[in-house]
């Protein structure tokens, strides 16, 4: 109905969750531009990033993008959002790039967090961070986040503890988990976790696998 109604170009936005519909698939022939979303690399993050409805199944939504995109006429531009310290790892990236050669989408837009989160877990990445991980893709992506403004130091310091603690809540950390994680560099997440283990609230654990800190669970 759109498209007899103007001229214009339509691009419709989609979480991709439904795509193995016949019937949404048929919807979706006459717009110009697909712009789905893919937040994730496997069920277990899916889960966890993306809370679906208990009837979505990862798997089925794959292979809706990978039909949709074989059949569709038009252009899809596939959205990757990542998070700081859940997604933003190159364990994940490479789950999600061996899932972007199977979809073969005609462009991949890389994007985080930029207003305040519904998730306490969904910070965002950093741009030198982003610029990192966009040489982890097989294929060239794009980035298209907007930063947010600096902070002050002292705002900087206390956010920065707290997204530490935040994430070590989550799981355990090594040194360069939590800098890569949270895109500090290793000096200064190495003073951060100094400073909270001299406070109590973090602790250092050595295993077979190294050292490792986590929180003390006040």
């Amino acid at each position: 109905k759109i498209k007899g109604m103007t001229n214009i170009p339509v691009a419709v936005l989609t979480n991709g969750s439904l795509l193995w519909r016949d019937e949404v698939r048929a919807a979706l022939m006459a717009a110009d531009l697909i712009l789905p979303s893919l937040d994730a690399g496997d069920e277990e993050m899916f889960q966890y990033v993306n809370r679906p409805h208990r009837d979505i199944s990862f798997e089925r939504m794959i292979t809706g993008l990978i039909d949709f995109v074989r059949v569709y006429p038009g252009a899809v531009w596939l959205e990757v959002f990542l998070l700081a310290g859940v997604t933003a790892i190159p364990s994940e990236i490479k789950k999600i790039d061996a899932l972007l050669c199977k979809i073969r989408p005609e462009r991949v837009q890389l994007n985080t967090a930029t207003r305040p989160p519904a998730e306490e877990f969904a910070y965002a990445v950093s741009e030198d961070q982003m610029k990192g991980l966009k040489k982890l893709f097989s294929e060239t992506v794009e980035m298209i986040s907007r930063q947010v403004p600096a902070e002050s130091p002292d705002l900087q310091t206390e956010q920065s503890t707290a997204d530490i603690i935040s994430l070590l809540k989550r799981r355990p950390c090594t040194l360069e988990g939590v800098s890569s994680g949270l895109a500090m560099q290793p000096g200064e997440a190495l003073k951060h976790l100094d400073t909270l283990c001299r406070e109590g609230s973090v602790t250092v654990v050595r295993t077979h696998d190294g050292v490792f800190y986590k929180t003390n669970g006040k």
